[in-house]
């Protein structure tokens, strides 16, 4: 009995050390998702709601903006992801076994735009990119190349905002890829080594294989980034030029907070995290298989 009301004791011990945390992220995080998901079945004018069913829903995909976002959206996952893995693996994978100093300069310049605001980097970007005043366009004008307007042609845009989003998040996987293949076994370098195997057949026979878990890692979370894309857009073109560069996330902001459709933006955050969650299934399989 005492040993009973022992571990009773040291349980509720930790239940009450946990519980203001567990309060918040109710609070906070699960509070808001049932809330959006019933919101989302509603028409929104001020404190009035009318509830609609999934009309919200309906007119989403009878909405070109949202369509248009969709694909913008799903354009912008494709390739920064890509050229995130991609790149990410070529520069870890050339550095990983070099001097512990040069490894190290590597990590700190590539991880430099990580550790800056996404604001300030998208401001420096703005200044660069400005057609009237910015650094490149100055220059291109400055060696008599005809004047680009990066961020007010439709066909420059979506490259451009990859471009600035990939260049600015790409650290963060090449930091994690290093650190992935310093952890994997000296034998079978050794042994690649000894059976005279190029550096090119070691990378793509011993390094990628062996980094899969962490390529499936940066793949969900750069996807969920992507998906929540929306300073970039915001400071650079405010979705523009005809909404060439508009993303889910600012689709979502418009509705929200300029039209006061609450219940259409509600239906876009559903769909947001059902994609999300989607999403989150390859890694939460991986972690579970691991333990």
């Amino acid at each position: 009995m005492n040993i009973n009301r022992a571990a009773l004791k040291e349980n509720m011990t930790g239940y009450l050390f946990i519980a203001p945390q567990f309060i918040l992220f109710l609070l906070f995080l699960v509070y808001p998702i049932f809330e959006g998901a019933r919101l989302s079945l509603y028409k929104i004018n001020y404190q009035k709601e009318t509830f609609v069913g999934f009309d919200n829903y309906i007119k989403l995909f009878s909405d070109p903006v949202f369509v248009k976002s969709t694909i913008n959206t799903i354009i912008f996952v494709v390739f920064i992801v890509a050229l995130t893995v991609l790149f990410g693996i070529f520069v870890a994978s050339a550095v990983f076994d070099k001097n512990a100093k040069y490894v190290s300069f590597i990590r700190g310049s590539y991880y430099i735009p990580v550790m800056v605001s996404m604001v300030v980097m998208s401001m420096i970007w703005g200044f660069l990119l400005n057609p009237a005043n910015g650094l490149i366009p100055f220059v291109t004008r400055e060696m008599g190349l005809p004047a680009v307007n990066f961020l007010g042609n439709k066909d420059l845009v979506l490259p451009v905002i990859i471009f600035v989003t990939f260049a600015t998040n790409v650290g963060q996987a090449i930091i994690l890829y290093i650190a992935a293949m310093i952890g994997v076994p000296k034998d079978l370098f050794e042994a690649a080594e000894i059976d005279g195997a190029s550096r090119m057949q070691v990378i793509r026979q011993i390094l990628i294989p062996s980094v899969k878990p962490m390529t499936v890692y940066i793949t969900i979370i750069n996807i969920i980034a992507v998906l929540k894309i929306f300073v970039v857009i915001q400071l650079l073109t405010g979705g523009g030029p005809n909404n060439a560069s508009t993303t889910l996330m600012y689709f979502l902001y418009n509705n929200a907070f300029k039209y006061n459709q609450l219940g259409i933006a509600s239906a876009v955050g559903v769909i947001m995290f059902t994609i999300t969650l989607l999403l989150s299934i390859p890694q939460l399989r991986s972690v579970l298989k691991n333990d």
